[in-house]
């Protein structure tokens, strides 16, 4: 460890018990009522009170993360599971009626004009929105729906294939899809979808639970649909679902030929007639899949010195959370599937889960939680948790925007100068190619809540928006039925619906964000550390703003960085 680095710990409770050991609610209960029956006689009797409230939401947010991270790293281990899910069932849904109360009496608080209007303006409007949405009777709704959300995570985990005698999790069956030997890439193909084939039913009638419990709590709570529920309840104050199919048509109109021309050329290059599933994914010059480290300790140790050569406190930060130990990055039996920085908001060092195997995806996935980590030290000491709950607008800026600014770096993962050209093309043309998948999954969300359908016309819906924002160059004849549930494997859809898009505007502001880097250098990285240090105590645009960059979705805008985007791939080449 560097001697400068110095490990972080909590904060002295003022409020809550330091040995407290949540195994029941009654443990957690007095404190609710205590700041429910509280007088609060003066401005800094209700700074204090909100103090208060804070450090119990940090220790109670910080309790359930370990939770449900100890969960997903073993999905087979039944004590874990029902220590997440005792929390779902019985602590969950009892602060649910406290906190409601508890956003009442702070804004019916007649010391509330008293305090700094600009300070808590953001944080006071997601309150009333809050309290706007509540329904009593939607609380059992959240508590069975939140389980089921898990039940896609245990299903996912199990999925594996053998290959030449050996079990496969689906990660590292994906590597094999870079295999140069075409028929290779086919028979694992194959086996990855036969394998999912097994678990369609079970993952559709899943979905339609979900469907049908989202939109009984959006119909409590007085909204036509569970689109425009979750609107409100995630806050989205800066833009609408109109501005969202505006996303959509600037994507398709875009950004959808250049990536056609992408596909057509690898097409070109690879000489086939019929360019198939199995073939997106495979280098063109017939060479080996990147492989820039191994192991993850070796991923740890190179983006932390990615990271330092950035901006050195970047590099710390990832070694404060490697010596805490708060790093789980190899896939492995029994994990669950995806990848996700935790914040913690009491100790205030977060926590990146991975499943890595070893390729460029890997890697990009570790600068990416890397930037949310980061973003997360940058807000810690920010006065209540709140403020540090940024909406994944902002959150994705900040981990997007590391993709792009780390690859000045990547020469700590790549010494062959070819490879770190391919690894840098490679990045660049993902940062198009995703916006239309987002697009696509945005798009078939809005459909699937506004419209009452059946699951075959999902799938036929599907086909629809992926003939649109999809592949346009891909031959699906022999494979419909994987075309049509290519939708399962987006866990968003079942565990954080709507939460998709804002990938989307971050990408866009990312692409913003480097071009200012590139133009500026340090005073562009001063201005999104800036950006990130806000936490969530301003606007979304005026937070893009603070960066240097635009809220911006329109179709000039995506336009001229997609352009930006092209000019800088011709430079590789």
């Amino acid at each position: 460890m560097n001697n400068i680095i110095e490990i972080p710990t909590k904060p002295t409770r003022k409020f809550v018990s330091e040995d407290l050991v949540i195994d029941s609610w009654q443990k957690i209960q007095p404190l609710f009522e205590d700041l429910l029956k509280r007088e609060i006689n003066s401005a800094s009797e209700l700074e204090q009170w909100m103090s208060d409230r804070s450090e119990l939401s940090a220790v109670l947010e910080e309790d359930m993360a370990w939770r449900y991270i100890k969960m997903n790293i073993d999905t087979t281990n039944k004590e874990l599971s029902d220590k997440f899910h005792f929390w779902i069932k019985e602590i969950s849904p009892n602060i649910a009626p406290y906190s409601h109360k508890l956003n009442v009496k702070l804004i019916e608080c007649k010391h509330l004009n008293d305090l700094d209007a600009d300070k808590y303006q953001i944080y006071l409007r997601g309150v009333k929105k809050s309290i706007e949405i509540f329904r009593e009777e939607n609380i059992p709704l959240f508590t069975e729906m939140e389980a089921k959300q898990q039940e896609y995570g245990a299903i996912a985990a199990k999925m594996s294939i053998e290959v030449n005698g050996e079990k496969l999790t689906m990660q590292k069956a994906q590597l094999l899809l870079k295999e140069t030997n075409r028929s290779t890439r086919e028979e694992v193909y194959n086996k990855i979808q036969t394998r999912r084939f097994e678990d369609e039913k079970a993952l559709d009638d899943l979905f339609n639970e979900l469907i049908e419990l989202r939109q009984k709590i959006a119909h409590n709570a007085g909204f036509q649909n569970y689109r425009d529920y979750m609107f409100a309840a995630m806050g989205r104050f800066d833009y609408t679902a109109t501005d969202c199919y505006s996303f959509h048509s600037a994507i398709e109109q875009e950004i959808v030929p250049i990536i056609t021309s992408f596909e057509k050329e690898r097409k070109e290059k690879l000489g086939y007639v019929n360019y198939k599933a199995w073939d997106t994914k495979v280098d063109v010059e017939g060479l080996s899949a990147l492989k820039p480290f191994e192991g993850g300790k070796q991923l740890t140790d190179l983006t932390i010195e990615c990271f330092k050569r950035l901006k050195p406190y970047f590099g710390e930060c990832i070694a404060i959370m490697q010596e805490m130990k708060h790093l789980d990055l190899e896939s492995k039996d029994g994990k669950a599937p995806g990848g996700f920085m935790y914040p913690l908001y009491e100790i205030g060092v977060p926590f990146i889960y991975m499943n890595a195997v070893g390729s460029q995806r890997d890697l990009v996935t570790m600068v990416h939680e890397g930037g949310h980590a980061i973003h997360s030290f940058l807000s810690r000491n920010l006065e209540l948790t709140e403020f540090k709950s940024t909406p994944s607008e902002i959150a994705e800026l900040a981990s997007m925007s590391m993709e792009l600014l780390s690859m000045k770096h990547w020469d700590v993962f790549y010494s062959d100068e070819n490879e770190l050209k391919r690894a840098k093309k490679e990045q660049l043309e993902k940062a198009l190619e995703g916006l239309p998948w987002i697009a696509a999954i945005d798009k078939f969300q809005h459909w699937i809540y506004t419209t009452k359908h059946s699951s075959e016309e999902r799938k036929q819906k599907w086909i629809e928006i992926d003939q649109e924002l999809g592949n346009q160059v891909i031959n699906w004849e022999g494979q419909e039925n994987s075309h049509a549930i290519m939708w399962q494997r987006q866990l968003h859809l079942y565990e954080v619906p709507f939460y998709y898009i804002e990938y989307g505007m971050a990408q866009l502001g990312a692409i913003a964000i480097w071009r200012e880097f590139i133009l500026k250098g340090e005073e562009a990285l001063d201005n999104y550390i800036e950006a990130l240090k806000l936490g969530y105590t301003k606007s979304i645009s005026k937070i893009y703003e603070t960066a240097g960059i635009k809220f911006d979705f329109s179709a000039p805008y995506v336009r001229e960085l997609a352009e930006f985007i092209k000019i800088e791939l011709s430079k590789i080449d």
